[in-house]
């Protein structure tokens, strides 16, 4: 036989099974080398999107307090009105900055009556009380500055009070304390330290501080404002969603304290939010007993993200001390930390 018609031969007889099981192989193998590589890029840049939403909110933030002289308040709530009543308490800090990320026009969509920006129409107690509920309209609308990228659970509408809440991922720091005391500083279980630290709120019902107020107290570059939070991973559980003002949903409270053990905790019923599922399997541990409790949670691998009262953001690993993490989220406790 010739070269030339040994070498044809051998061109039509193809692949043996032995050779494409050893190719299939060597090609599964690369792709298992390249997968985490792939997944480790993809969430650096989830976390960079996510850090950029975080500046945008801060600076919202801070742009709200240089136009209305101090910073929003965790939500307006009404005369007669009890703050965990989640069909009637009033817009939430995340409805009020609206007009300052770049979303006025949702904005001019709750203004019935002006009743949103109007202070006194919630707050004081006026002849049969102040009860405008248009600003829930909006509840639905996705807005992209208030999702983590990261968040698997954020396509999943809340489902209590009228339903139809998009999901979000940030959460104003109420305080380390009860929501409904946060104003005054008190510490309902005295700090993880055993101490009586206090637990002053940065962003309270009805009232808030000034980021000045933040700079002469702790200092603002020491005091969270904006924490991260995870949505709910079924329809009941309210969990991150951004309009809806009730710890857990768009706020922090009542964390670093009792069994909210700090970021992404793994123990169960840490959280307090009616509807929820206890699921500490995800780091996301609830009792469905009641709105009371929301710890900050990110699917973040490294931990959470927190914007400060000076507008920076900074990482905040899983399994920090827990009183650290209480200093860092009380305004006025009068003390220095270190992770």
């Amino acid at each position: 036989m010739s070269l030339s018609r040994h070498l044809a031969s051998r061109r039509d007889r193809g692949f043996t099974l032995i050779e494409l099981l050893v190719v299939i192989a060597i090609i599964a193998i690369l792709i298992g080398l390249l997968l985490p590589a792939v997944q480790k890029i993809r969430e650096a840049a989830n976390r960079m999107k996510c850090s950029n939403n975080f500046k945008q909110i801060a600076l919202g933030m801070h742009n709200y307090n240089d136009t209305n002289g101090s910073l929003p308040p965790c939500m307006y709530v009404g005369p007669g009105i009890g703050w965990t009543d989640e069909n009637n308490v009033g817009p939430p800090w995340s409805v009020l900055i609206l007009p300052y990320i770049e979303q006025d026009n949702l904005f001019k969509q709750t203004a019935v009556q002006n009743s949103v920006m109007n202070y006194s129409n919630w707050v004081l107690n006026r002849p049969g009380g102040f009860n405008d509920q248009g600003w829930r309209t909006i509840r639905s609308t996705k807005i992209p500055t208030y999702i983590c990228p990261s968040e698997p659970y954020s396509n999943t509408m809340g489902s209590r009070a009228g339903g139809s809440w998009a999901r979000g991922s940030y959460a104003a720091n109420n305080s380390p304390s009860d929501p409904g005391g946060a104003a005054d500083g008190g510490t309902p279980y005295g700090d993880p330290g055993g101490g009586n630290l206090p637990g002053g709120g940065v962003i309270t019902i009805n009232s808030s501080q000034t980021v000045a107020q933040l700079s002469v107290q702790d200092g603002s570059a020491n005091t969270i404002m904006i924490n991260h939070l995870r949505s709910g991973p079924n329809a009941t559980d309210m969990r991150g969603c951004w309009a809806f003002p009730e710890p857990g949903a768009n706020f922090t409270g009542n964390h670093a304290v009792g069994d909210a053990n700090g970021p992404n905790d793994t123990g169960c019923c840490s959280d307090d939010v009616t509807g929820c599922d206890d699921r500490y399997d995800i780091a996301m541990g609830c009792w469905n007993g009641g709105y009371g409790q929301g710890e900050a949670r990110a699917a973040h691998t490294s931990g959470v993200l927190a914007a400060m009262g000076d507008g920076s953001v900074r990482g905040v690993r899983a399994g920090i001390n827990k009183r650290v993490w209480y200093i860092m989220n009380s305004r006025n406790d009068g003390q220095t930390w270190a992770d």
